[in-house]
């Protein structure tokens, strides 16, 4: 059975929309990958300090570090679900980027100064609420171009994102009815990752 790897960094767990919308598609894409769960919201992670900065030319990263930057580079998919804060996605997520994006883990620097991307990924899937009505694309969302460079530099192929807008200003039912709209887009998504 193929991989998946689930980056969970919904601070909020189960009162989270964003883990709302991730929940059905996980179920369902659970029938043709095996689900590993790295879940953010469980961690206490630490800002890349100077001195583990240092130590990564010396092979220094955590055991932890490198089972998810492993875990990350071997994946036949990948799916991230974040809500939106402050302009891009939850401070703990970058911070786990951080920790993982290593040269020789999730790509290698070339002698000529280029970078290859060391991720098997051919697919991500970003999900994610905003609470502002900022769509997709837009010069405030910048948590949908920072993960498409990111994916660049590790060599994962295509990058989806599905998002909801306005949840903390639009009407409830309004929501509501957003929330299972995207669901049902996502199960679509799912039936071709």
């Amino acid at each position: 059975m193929k991989k998946l790897v689930f980056i969970n960094a919904c601070i909020r767990q189960d009162a989270s929309r964003t883990w709302r919308i991730a929940a059905p598609l996980l179920q369902e894409l659970s029938k043709r990958y095996s689900i590993e769960q790295i879940d953010l919201t469980e961690q206490s992670l630490a800002p890349v300090t100077k001195e583990l900065y240092l130590s990564r030319g010396n092979q220094g990263l955590s055991a932890q570090d490198l089972a998810w930057g492993r875990a990350v580079a071997a994946a036949d998919r990948i799916v991230i679900a974040a809500p939106f804060w402050d302009m891009s996605f939850p401070s703990v997520l970058k911070v786990f980027f951080e920790h993982v994006s290593a040269p020789d883990l999730t790509f290698r620097n070339q002698a000529d100064g280029s970078t290859i991307g060391n991720c098997k990924a051919e697919k991500l899937l970003y999900l994610t609420t905003r609470g502002m009505t900022i769509p997709t694309g837009a010069p405030l969302d910048q948590g949908t171009p920072y993960i498409k460079a990111l994916c660049w530099l590790w060599g994962i192929g295509q990058v989806e994102t599905l998002a909801v807008c306005g949840t903390d200003v639009k009407p409830h039912d309004q929501i509501e009815a957003e929330i299972t709209a995207a669901i049902e887009q996502g199960l679509k998504i799912c039936e071709d990752f």
